[in-house]
């Protein structure tokens, strides 16, 4: 469809203002935007009816440009907020809100990528409910939920620029830290652990009580380990769930770390004398 004039094709994209030389020669352009815009939603006949609009602008060999309708631009603001709302909500869990497993992947891909040229490097903490079955079982899959969610906003807390929470699946959650050290990602972890361990669960349900587990896996810039391999977005998570892996053998309600070779626990965990040491293939 858009082939039909070479210009229509450079339709600027989804949530982006159309300005300058993006936006078309006024009516014409606002015309190629909106049809642009009703077409990635499939609405072809609404899309076609504009792009003839705009091609009949075209060719209509007018002295002077008609002046714009305000009607039209706020119609086409209009679709740009949907469309933006809409692949937004594409790359959230609807039940908690967070990001979800495909908006991880994408973005994990694109860290490794470019992490090297980061001043830091970049921490996956991959994090468990503790005994969340029994949670289910005891109380009902409703209150259930509602933990998840109050766990979403307490993980969510804090975090520094360019990090996010992203739902891995069922009880399992993923906290990605980029340009950060290994230590603040500690700290980062560890304070997210103790936010869900103090927070007053008995305000929902009486007995109630929550904790989580979860397992660091840290990434350092390539300009400080040059002779370290690249990892792949599933190697990194491989780390991460190992890690958990052991914190929960270790007793959970802990976060576990790699540093100076050595298997880690943080915070207050630090101090049990039994670890549950797991190896990972490539794992430094």
């Amino acid at each position: 469809m858009t082939a039909l004039r070479p210009e229509i094709a450079e339709t600027p994209q989804a949530g982006e203002a159309a300005t300058g030389d993006q936006q078309g020669p006024g009516l014409v352009g606002l015309h190629e935007s909106i049809a642009a815009l009703l077409a990635s939603r499939g609405q072809w006949r609404q899309a076609y009816q504009h792009l003839r609009s705009a091609l009949d602008l075209v060719y209509a060999d007018q002295v002077e440009e008609p002046q714009v309708p305000e009607q039209l631009r706020r119609e086409v603001d209009r679709l740009r907020r949907e469309h933006a709302e809409a692949r937004e909500q594409s790359l959230r869990d609807s039940l908690t809100d967070s990001y979800n497993r495909r908006y991880l992947d994408q973005r994990l891909m694109d860290l490794l990528a470019e992490h090297g040229a980061c001043r830091h490097g970049l921490a996956i903490a991959l994090i468990d409910l503790d005994w969340f079955k029994q949670v289910n079982d005891s109380f009902g899959h409703l209150l259930g939920d509602r933990v998840l969610q109050r766990v979403v906003e307490l993980l969510q807390q804090g975090l520094p620029e360019g990090a996010f929470c992203a739902r891995y699946g069922g009880e399992e959650f993923v906290l990605v830290l980029p340009r950060v050290d290994a230590a603040t990602a500690v700290e980062i972890a560890e304070k997210a652990r103790e936010r869900v361990e103090r927070h007053p669960w008995q305000e929902i349900a009486d007995g109630l009580r929550v904790t989580v587990s979860a397992g660091l896996a840290y990434e350092p810039p390539a300009d400080e380990a040059p002779e370290r391999p690249a990892v792949s977005a599933e190697q990194q998570l491989l780390r991460a769930d190992s890690l958990l892996y052991t914190a929960k053998q270790s007793g959970r309600n802990a976060v576990a770390y790699r540093a100076d070779g050595r298997v880690r626990l943080a915070g207050a965990a630090a101090g049990r004398r039994a670890i549950t040491e797991t190896r990972v293939l490539g794992y430094y």
